[in-house]
């Protein structure tokens, strides 16, 4: 089964921090109108969990026992994380309306509740969780009005939306930061990682050490509007066009502080729809059923050493972004990225790859691909195809680095100066392109990095998977 690590500081911390919720007598929830029998009584159930007194909390079990419906499992397992009570009384709760024994904590339930969507949460639910996360910060409400929060007009399940220890913005992006050329970037060690990306001939590094406490920029790069959104829990840098889409301005994108099975929940700043990072498609708010998905563009995950030889003219990101950070080498998510574990709940099937090797992914109209890192192991180059479409991969694990071309019938071997192709010509590689001798080329393809169950939980069944041999 998959499980967290718990005794990770930054798991306690969280906990902690919801330990400390201000109680109240009452919770200011909006009620319908005509309310189904029984919807009040849910409702101050299901908040008494949380935020009342001992005998209020006896009463609430005894009437959500006594009830015996699984539609009470959500406001439990929310309970679990939330309330300052015994969590052996609401784990023996849940058992007893679910006839499960899914665990003893939050982590296990929250499994339980992603691998039994059938279980559908009482419509009080909804308005109980806006509650009670409106009290952690009164700006969810942007993201969180009760019309949003009905089921059917949600891409995702409300129960499942959890709270990442940080208010909205907490973890605040970086918005046209400043860049200073690469000769000045005395900070880096050639050894830092970086996510490089290069447009229209403008070519940028932005540090995973610095971008690691930002996990989002919204950028023009090379003449395009683009935002990358980096979920360092599913370690996916993914670089979006924030243009079009029929809106009249880019999309610009911060960190809602919610997650969705491990990943960040973002938001755009014009709607404040919530997004799903991985899948660049709105799933809650005014957006919620928009036929957008944002368009990927290459991104590079390379060292510092590599990436400023085979780009001269590159710029860095600045030490200056105007917040105080440790931007030190290897300090951001130490313990996290060190772990097998998961901070938070998510489902993954590790028949075959374990939770957090990384893998590379290509996504395509129609298609997706992805290659496990350990493939590229030593560097290699594979000709391969996504899709039907054909494509190489040029890679080396142990710098995270992979780039995909496009190859047509070509099948190209590694050369010291590119790729040759089967007649013995040597392509040029670029950030853009590979170049034929006689200028042919074969465009990139856009791809990222990204941990496997981050990859198989949201593209595995639509996605193939590259076997080795």
């Amino acid at each position: 089964m998959t499980r967290r690590a718990p005794t990770a500081p930054s798991r306690r911390a969280l906990l902690a921090g919801a330990a400390a919720l201000p109680a109240a007598a009452a919770l200011p929830l909006p009620l319908r109108a005509q309310e189904e029998a029984g919807h009040d009584a849910l409702v101050a159930a299901q908040s008494d969990l949380i935020f009342g007194g001992p005998d209020d909390f006896v009463a609430a079990v005894k009437l959500i026992s006594d009830r015996g419906n699984p539609d009470m499992a959500a406001g439990l397992i929310q309970a679990l994380r939330f309330s300052r009570a015994p969590s052996q009384v609401l784990v023996a709760t849940l058992a007893s309306i679910t006839g499960e024994t899914a665990g003893e904590d939050w982590f296990d339930w929250m499994l339980w509740q992603e691998l039994n969507p059938q279980v559908v949460p009482h419509p009080s639910y909804a308005e109980v969780k806006r509650a009670i996360y409106l009290r952690i910060d009164p700006n969810f409400d942007l993201f969180l009005k009760a019309p949003y929060l009905q089921r059917e007009r949600m891409g995702i399940r409300v129960e499942e939306i959890t709270w990442g220890g940080v208010r909205k913005d907490g973890i605040p992006s970086l918005d046209d930061p400043e860049l200073i050329a690469g000769a000045e970037a005395d900070y880096l060690r050639d050894d830092d990682l970086v996510f490089g990306v290069e447009i229209n001939g403008d070519v940028r590094a932005y540090p995973l050490r610095i971008m690691g406490w930002h996990e989002m920029f919204n950028e023009t790069i090379g003449g395009v509007p683009v935002a990358l959104a980096y979920c360092t829990l599913c370690g996916a840098g993914i670089l979006f066009e924030t243009d079009g889409y029929g809106r009249d301005a880019p999309f610009v994108f911060g960190s809602s502080g919610f997650l969705y099975r491990s990943n960040k929940l973002m938001f755009d700043r014009q709607t404040h729809s919530l997004w799903n990072q991985f899948t660049g498609k709105p799933v809650s708010g005014e957006l919620w059923d928009a036929p957008i998905e944002l368009r990927q563009r290459p991104v590079t995950i390379a060292t510092w050493g590599d990436w400023r030889a085979a780009n001269p003219g590159t710029r860095a990101l600045s030490l200056n972004t105007g917040h105080e950070r440790d931007y030190g080498s290897g300090v951001v998510y130490q313990q996290y990225f060190a772990s097998q574990d998961l901070m938070f709940p998510a489902a993954v099937d590790q028949t075959t790859h374990k939770q957090k090797d990384y893998v590379f992914g290509v996504r395509l109209p129609g298609a997706a691909k992805g290659w496990p890192l350990k493939v590229f192991e030593g560097g290699r180059v594979l000709n391969d195809a996504v899709g039907g479409r054909g494509a190489v991969l040029i890679g080396d694990a142990a710098q995270r680095t992979v780039r995909a071309y496009e190859r047509g019938e070509e099948r190209f071997a590694a050369h010291p100066d590119g790729l040759a192709d089967e007649t013995g010509a040597v392509w040029t590689l670029s950030e853009a392109a590979l170049t034929a001798p006689d200028g042919r080329s074969r465009a990139r393809l856009p791809g990222h990095i990204a941990y496997w169950f981050a990859w198989n939980g949201y593209l595995g069944v639509e996605a193939e998977l590259y076997e080795d041999g």
